[in-house]
């Protein structure tokens, strides 16, 4: 019996569907589906129950993946470390990351760190879904907020500070809000996703928050799009500062309530974090992308950094 088609029965049961684990691999589903037909012969078991719309796990299948599911766990942790021996990394590192995040201040790294580790190549995935690692197979994963419940390891790579903020040709034409009350008379540009409101809260230093309604000629998923569009004056934002920090940097966007912390959604500490399954072993390209994420953020995020002339 050969261990890639035991790999393969448990991606299979993990994903699901023959579909999905083909596709991770680059073949044609009928190849997953006759290593596990191989599979079956040789158990003289049946492991799957198949119809033309669903694939599901017979009593049988659950057991014997129950049993092996470990072992092969095991294998994988063996094999990494054998890898890990020559002190160099190497082989494929699987990322997940949100799309605006990812394209502002993890690609721009991307050509650093494998001019670092030449033996590494990367497998990207842009996407603000909430990934399942295990099943994704997803080495390390950058998510953003405050920090839910999970079965997985965390590391704490940056606070996430927003800001409200306008572009001088904006302030120009409209006038500067003087107060957190008069944003409800200006054009304000809303990002349109989960979690955060129409309603912009602004704390003082003195703790004293005021929650103002606000309203404009804009909503969008896309963070990016949005700063685009204040750049351009059409209003004002409420965005992260990873997502503006060069543009104030460089006067392109003016912070209009420094004084204030800001939210679209609450005052819970939110945080820039990196998540890889929990596991007894870490293997060494996972090590060597978190120690060079928090070389690159911690001290100075790439949003302060000094703009280029």
């Amino acid at each position: 019996m050969e261990i890639a088609a035991l790999r393969t029965f448990v991606e299979v049961m993990r994903r699901g569907s023959f579909a999905s684990v083909a596709r991770d691999h680059g073949v044609d589903p009928s190849s997953i589906s006759r290593a596990i037909a191989t599979l079956e012969d040789e158990l003289g078991l049946r492991l799957f129950q198949r119809t033309t719309r669903r694939l599901s796990a017979t009593e049988a299948g659950l057991v014997y993946f129950d049993r092996v599911e470990p072992i092969i766990a095991e294998l994988e942790r063996a094999r990494l470390r054998a890898v890990d021996v020559s002190e160099a990394p190497r082989g494929t590192l699987r990322i997940a990351a949100p799309v605006s995040f990812a394209q502002l201040n993890i690609v721009p790294l991307l050509p650093e760190l494998a001019a670092r580790y030449p033996d590494l190549s990367f497998d990207l995935r842009l996407t603000d879904a909430a990934l399942d690692l295990v099943e994704e197979h997803i080495d390390v994963a950058v998510r953003m907020g405050p920090l839910r419940e999970s079965g997985l390891v965390a590391t704490r790579l940056s606070p996430m500070v927003s800001k409200i903020c306008a572009s001088p040709l904006y302030i120009e034409t409209q006038g500067r809000p003087q107060s957190p009350r008069d944003l409800e008379k200006h054009k304000c540009l809303l990002l349109a996703m989960p979690g955060f409101s129409a309603r912009w809260r602004l704390r003082d230093r003195e703790g004293n928050v005021t929650e103002v309604p606000v309203q404009g000629p804009l909503r969008t998923s896309n963070a990016i799009a949005l700063k685009q569009c204040a750049l351009a004056g059409m209003g004002i934002i409420l965005q992260a500062r990873w997502i503006v920090g060069r543009e104030i940097g460089d006067g392109s966007l003016i912070d209009l309530f420094p004084a204030h912390e800001v939210t679209a959604a609450d005052f819970e500490a939110p945080a820039v974090w990196l998540l890889y399954p929990s596991r007894a072993y870490l293997p060494l390209k996972v090590r060597v992308f978190v120690d060079f994420l928090k070389e690159k953020f911690q001290n100075a995020p790439p949003w302060d950094a000094p703009t280029r002339q």
